[in-house]
């Protein structure tokens, strides 16, 4: 074969010819220089970053005859034989097509004989992570205890795929991407050495294609090189490898941060006419949003592999605009192509998610909506028909409504003045306390006494419901009860934030379940409810389920040696006044005034 393709003919010799990796190379020079180099190394990384070249290089270091040296001479017949690839003590295998377990044998039965004309036998087996688990098995003793007259490389590009035990047994060297600008400086040096004028922008095509790998990088040079030109331009590049151009790319982007349709749909089309694939337009639609949310981001410009011309320009145009509004578009674009690729018209599917994008600015959030939603509320109070609840204080909060009717018999006995006071009460958020005062009585007549301010409105005796008169109808009781059984663990939290110790002796019974009007709590150990037992805690174990199962349940301990019954005070006290409080004469009026329904009865403390 005369001609050599640009991949092969400008392979790396020597370490000083390697691109980039650094690392690797010092640490393996010095191992030459110190005696110490592995008897098994196995090199990992992307594709075209010099796995088997330092491989090879390496074969050639160790089977030097000028040997300690930092590079192998390539002037002995052993550096000489094993760059033209006629060593017959260097065996370089694929793994892919010799990953049986019979080739390993036959592998071993070489390597128990010694060299023919080097020091060494070199065995060098590329994409190493091809062999079967039999194969595997089979090299392990041999790899941990090899004759002392050979050498093992191995290469491979996925390394999660090699097993523990061979990684084991192995000196391991990851090679990384090649950097953007050393990348570039190889492929301009390359240029000028094949007599070939490339223009910086084409250039930077050719490194942003390679995507760190460097025979990838070679391969797309030597077909610009292909195109019989001496003097390379940017358009030059993008005909040839069928790219799309960087501007049009970014005046994509731009349309649609700047909400134009016309522009973005513009460029869309001129991208089909380049014959470009979809998916990968889209890589590099979404690679430029990315590089505008670093360029937003402090001290995050260094993590974009592109040119300073390049970097330059999202800078500049990343300045316009927010971090929030990247983000946003960005998430809308990752979205849209991922129903692009499983749809069956993915153009339809990109347009149509271009439309969603340009016009997501006029999309009012979530933040703004509640915002002016809390707004309403607070000057427009709330409904006609609100809750109502009403605590231990007599105290009546709910959602209650300006400017309603009031009942001709009532106006004549009570002043409806300002009754509505802002300040929501701890239990229910949002919504308005009605003052539990005489209606009627301002602010500066508190200090007159309580016998003047009840002159017009004094409490009634505790009425019960059958002696409410006939025309005058009890307002309906909407409570927000809730279930024993399936609410439980809540209950245990809402007792957690009132007494920590209380919510854990609780949290020990063996069962909680609702039979008729009683809480039944079972313990099997009568130790875990001493506590509980006790009078004064009975009594806030009943307020709190009270408060949080809105029922009429009373607490019963069920123990296996006796039983906790009811308290005569603890348990009776909080049901009575939750009766006393739904028939309130003050929270009836309340009630018939405003129109309103009484949702939930609290007879615990407020600050509990």
């Amino acid at each position: 074969m005369s001609y050599l393709v640009l991949a092969r003919k400008a392979r790396p010799q020597t370490f000083d010819e390697v691109v980039g990796q650094r690392p690797v190379v010092k640490t393996l020079q010095n191992s030459l220089m110190r005696d110490r180099v592995a008897h098994a190394i196995l090199f990992s990384g992307v594709r075209g970053v010099g796995k088997t070249t330092l491989a090879r290089i390496m074969a050639k270091a160790i089977n030097c005859e000028k040997r300690p040296a930092e590079n192998p001479c390539n002037v002995c017949e052993s550096c000489r034989t094993i760059t033209a690839g006629s060593s017959l003590d260097l065996y370089e295998i694929d793994g892919a097509s010799n990953r049986g377990i019979q080739e390993i044998r036959e592998l071993k039965e070489k390597i128990r004989f010694l060299p023919t004309s080097s020091k060494f036998r070199i065995i060098i087996i590329d994409e190493v992570h091809m062999l079967t688990t039999e194969a595997f098995n089979a090299l392990l003793k041999t790899l941990e205890e090899p004759p002392a007259h050979v050498y093992f490389m191995f290469a491979t590009t996925e390394l999660h795929k090699i097993p523990i035990t061979i990684l084991s047994r192995c000196q391991r060297y990851e090679l990384k991407r090649v950097a953007p600008v050393e990348l570039g400086r190889h492929l301009q040096n390359l240029a000028q050495a094949e007599g070939v004028q490339i223009e910086q922008g084409a250039l930077d095509l050719i490194v942003r294609e390679a995507d760190g790998s460097v025979r990838d990088g070679l391969s797309l040079l030597d077909q610009v090189f292909s195109f019989g030109e001496k003097n390379i331009h940017t358009d030059d590049v993008v005909q040839v490898l069928g790219l799309v151009s960087r501007e049009v790319i970014l005046r994509l982007t731009r349309a649609l941060l700047e909400h134009d349709s016309a522009v973005a749909f513009q460029a869309l089309e001129e991208t089909f006419s380049f014959g470009m694939d979809l998916k990968r337009f889209t890589t590099d639609l979404l690679g430029c949003f990315r590089a505008l949310i670093l360029c937003k981001i402090n001290g995050c410009d260094e993590l974009l592999d592109i040119s300073q011309s390049e970097l330059a320009l999202f800078q500049e145009l990343a300045r316009e605009y927010s971090l929030q509004t990247l983000h946003m578009q960005l998430t809308l674009l990752m979205q849209g192509v991922e129903q692009m690729r499983y749809s069956g018209q993915p153009r339809l599917a990109l347009e149509t998610t271009f439309l969603k994008v340009i016009e997501s600015h006029e999309v009012t959030s979530v933040v703004t909506l509640l915002s002016r939603l809390d707004s309403l509320l607070a000057g427009n109070s709330s409904q006609d028909n609100g809750q109502l609840a009403v605590d231990d204080k007599g105290r009546v909060s709910g959602m209650v409504k300006k400017n309603l009717p009031v009942p001709a018999e009532v106006a004549e006995k009570v002043d409806t003045g300002p009754v509505v006071e802002p300040g929501p009460l701890p239990e229910e958020p949002g919504s308005f306390a009605v003052s539990s005062e005489p209606l009627g009585q301002s602010a500066e007549e508190e200090d007159e006494g309580e016998d003047e301010g009840l002159d017009e409105v004094s409490p009634a005796p505790l009425v019960q419901s059958e002696e409410i008169p006939d025309h005058k109808q009890l307002p309906r009781i909407e409570s927000h009860q809730r279930n024993v059984r399936r609410d439980w663990m809540d209950f245990i939290a809402y007792v957690r934030e009132r007494s920590v110790w209380m919510a854990q002796d609780l949290q020990r019974a063996d069962s909680a379940r609702e039979q008729g009007e009683e809480l039944l709590l079972s313990y099997g150990d009568s130790a875990n409810c001493t506590l509980l037992c006790k009078d004064e805690n009975k009594k806030m174990i009943t307020e709190y389920v009270l408060d949080f199962f809105q029922k009429d349940l009373s607490v019963r301990f069920v123990l296996p040696d006796q039983s906790c019954g009811e308290t005569r005070e603890g348990q009776a006290s909080p049901l009575k006044e939750r009766h006393q409080l739904a028939n309130d004469p003050l929270v009836l009026m309340t009630a018939e005034i405003f129109n309103g329904q009484i949702g939930d009865i609290r007879v615990g403390s407020r600050f509990r």
